[in-house]
């Protein structure tokens, strides 16, 4: 019996290897590009007319494209972009396992601030997990100091490598700007920190609710501190102030409407009273024919801080914490038209300790470092480190790097600014006399 010698698979590699060789004749034409054209030009000279004029006009040439500055950023770009595609083309097809058999497509490579941001169209039969999982090797390819895998919400073959070349947030903390303004209007967006681009990160608080959540140290209450000294700068603004550990939020007391510690009873009857507040606003918005709170300045908005939530929501006495829980879910539900806006901040917000019906009316979510992929899924929203958005990825010693998720957007990473504790007195004092001022003028003017 004689028996046929098995013949070696082919690859996908091998199969579409002349779509390697297009691929690596497109990432070589800039150089080919930059080169040729240049020294075609100055051998022509040189035969036609002699050495002398084909240096000048070599010379010439390599001076405009070093001294006029937009070749010069066109040059520099091109080469550098054409680099990282051959470098990192290189690297996927070397990769063991599937991405070497079924290699994504590189689409685009976009310099940024502090690295480049590489859009990858997945082959078939592949997924964001599988280029994760050869990250370690890209990133020492790539000689990067680190390598992000997120893929596209609206389109899953695409992912989106963000290569870190140089740190873009550092160890140290980054002065508020709102320390150096007089006053702020809440309905403007509020500045909370620059993005891993340098972009500044806007949080808008209208109509919206946010919640925070993060390890311990991670930098959840300090980032807190960045809206409530912008409410504390309007004063259109009432502060409604809940603080579980009592020393976070204590300075703020002096140009709060209400400061509570950890004294669940005194929180119940607080919430109560706001309750009667928004119900107030909205007998004043159907008087006036409206839907909502007007952004004219003739009604208050009402912000409500709470720190430590869990401490409120999930107490000791299970009697009180419901009562809590169900006020507050109240207000959140329904007090966005009556110009109620709540800020919450804790370390895991799982549904054993803040209720689902309570946690999924927060439209805006704000993830610090957290000890697991599944604790920030907990506060960002359930499957979003899968898709390559995980605050279990942010450095420990790097205080105040989160991500922040706006409603129907994808996570950002971005750093808050940072107040200190003089930072925050000064802002406090400062939103005591405006609303000193403000009820000064009120009095002098009754009508």
């Amino acid at each position: 019996m004689t028996t046929q010698p098995r013949k070696t698979p082919v690859t996908s590699v091998e199969k579409t290897g002349w779509k390697a060789g297009l691929e690596l004749i497109r990432d070589w034409w800039v150089n080919a590009v930059v080169i040729g054209p240049p020294s075609a030009l100055t051998a022509l000279v040189y035969f036609r007319f002699g050495r002398a004029l084909a240096i000048i006009v070599g010379v010439l040439l390599v001076a405009a494209g070093v001294g006029v500055p937009v070749l010069r950023r066109l040059i520099v770009r091109s080469w550098h972009v054409a680099g990282v595609r051959r470098t990192l083309y290189r690297a996927i097809t070397h990769e063991r396992g599937i991405l070497r058999e079924r290699p994504p497509r590189i689409k685009k490579v976009r310099p940024t601030e502090h690295g480049d941001a590489v859009i990858l169209k997945l082959g078939p039969g592949t997924s964001v997990n599988d280029v994760t999982l050869a990250s370690d090797s890209l990133v020492s390819t790539l000689k990067a100091l680190g390598l992000r895998v997120a893929a596209d919400s609206n389109n899953k073959n695409l992912v989106t490598l963000t290569v870190i070349r140089r740190d873009p947030f550092g160890s140290g903390t980054i002065p508020c700007p709102l320390l150096n303004v007089d006053r702020f209007d809440i309905r403007e967006p509020i500045p909370l920190g620059p993005n891993e681009e340098g972009v500044m990160t806007l949080l808008s608080l209208i109509e919206q609710n946010v919640l925070g959540g993060g390890a311990p140290g991670s930098g959840k209450s300090a980032a807190l501190s960045i809206p409530v000294a912008a409410c504390a700068l309007d004063r259109n603004v009432d502060l409604w102030l809940f603080d579980g550990k009592l020393v976070e939020l204590a300075a703020w007391s002096i140009c709060a409407r209400r400061f509570v510690g950890p004294d669940l009873e005194l929180a119940i009857e607080v919430l109560e009273e706001l309750r009667d507040e928004m119900d107030s606003q909205y007998q004043q918005i159907l008087a006036r024919g409206l839907r909502k709170v007007p952004r004219d300045g003739t009604m208050r908005f009402h912000v409500v801080v709470i720190d430590e939530l869990a401490l409120y929501v999930a107490g000791v006495d299970k009697k009180l914490a419901g009562q809590f829980a169900e006020l507050l879910r109240d207000l959140v539900s329904r007090g966005r038209a009556a110009g109620v806006i709540v800020l919450a901040a804790t370390q895991k917000p799982s549904a054993d300790v803040i209720p689902s019906a309570l946690r999924d009316l927060f439209a805006i979510r704000l993830a610090f470092r957290c000890t697991t992929r599944e604790a920030s899924d907990t506060v960002l929203g359930s499957g979003w480190a899968s898709q390559g958005f995980s605050a279990a990825d942010i450095d420990a010693g790097n205080h105040g790097v989160g991500l922040l998720l706006d409603e129907g957007g994808t996570p950002i990473r971005m750093k808050t600014f940072y107040l200190s504790d003089d930072d925050i007195r000064t802002i406090a004092e400062r939103g005591r006399r405006l609303r000193d001022a403000a009820e000064f003028e009120a009095e002098d003017n009754p009508w």
